[in-house]
């Protein structure tokens, strides 16, 4: 049996508070709206009951913020590709953002476990004024658990329409990617953090912003190698990887925690579901 899974979520401002409207088919829901910093920004966790996806399922998620909303998407635990047959589990993402508004979308890992076919798309599409912290991170196999990656295959699409694109597929017979000192190297965790803008940044702003994400990486933890970088005026990228997963959460959310104060001068508000 496969599943096919909806989710919409619409966060708007209404005077003070950011609001959301959602719907949902199949399994895939929202937690409460939470408001740990005010009324200003709408918290909410993503729920995926069956806890994974195998060879025909899809979760496809849809995030709308309007004109002045700021909302923060996190989910429980980690995205899991299991083992399937050829029929492809997909998980694919969009977020649009309109003018005036802020998104955190912060999701824990996506684990790919030995033997999957997946796909794992996110889109993100800003108008002018709108302003996006992100990240992506992808565990391949679980090492620790004596599971190596050593058969599947795994497509990354990341893509900010005009501003950013990149695809990857990793296949686990690819020695030459995953070992090469031009591919992963050996690594088996990488991961992207993000800043997007939907109108160029003015230059000061960019630099102040990337002296802000090389301070907090430069104390990796033990394993992560890390970068910063700003490859056009609308987008910071942080590229990081590591031989786990922990490591190179520690990392990007020291990026995404530097970054946000940097940018919108909010001090970080870890969620308690990080820490769990």
């Amino acid at each position: 049996m496969t599943w096919h899974a909806t989710l919409s979520l619409n966060h708007r401002r209404e005077g003070p508070r950011t609001t959301v409207r959602h719907a949902h088919s199949g399994p895939l829901r929202i937690l409460k709206s939470l408001y740990p910093e005010g009324d200003a920004i709408c918290h909410n966790v993503i729920v995926h009951p069956p806890g994974g996806l195998v060879g025909g399922d899809l979760l496809d998620i849809r995030v709308r913020v309007e004109d002045g909303a700021h909302a923060f998407i996190s989910t429980p635990g980690a995205t899991r590709f299991y083992e399937s047959s050829e029929l492809l589990a997909e998980q694919r993402v969009t977020l649009d953002l309109a003018a005036g508004a802020r998104l955190e979308w912060l999701p824990l890992e996506t684990l790919a476990y030995p033997g999957c076919h997946a796909l794992n798309q996110l889109t993100a599409t800003l108008a002018p004024g709108a302003e996006l912290l992100a990240w992506d991170v992808t565990a391949l196999g679980l090492p620790t658990a004596g599971q190596p990656f050593d058969r599947g295959r795994i497509t990354q699409r990341l893509e900010l329409p005009g501003l950013w694109l990149e695809q990857a597929q990793i296949d686990a017979a690819d020695h030459r990617l995953l070992a090469s000192p031009l591919g992963l190297a050996g690594q088996r965790c990488l991961g992207t953090l993000l800043f997007a803008v939907g109108e160029s940044m003015e230059r000061t702003r960019r630099e102040r912003l990337l002296d802000a994400a090389r301070a907090a990486l430069a104390g990796l933890p033990p394993g992560v190698q890390a970068g910063a970088t700003c490859p056009n005026p609308n987008l910071l990228v942080v590229r990081a990887v590591a031989p786990l997963v922990e490591p190179l959460m520690t990392a990007l959310q020291s990026g995404w925690a530097a970054l946000r104060q940097a940018a919108w001068d909010l001090s970080p508000q870890p969620p308690r579901i990080w820490r769990v």
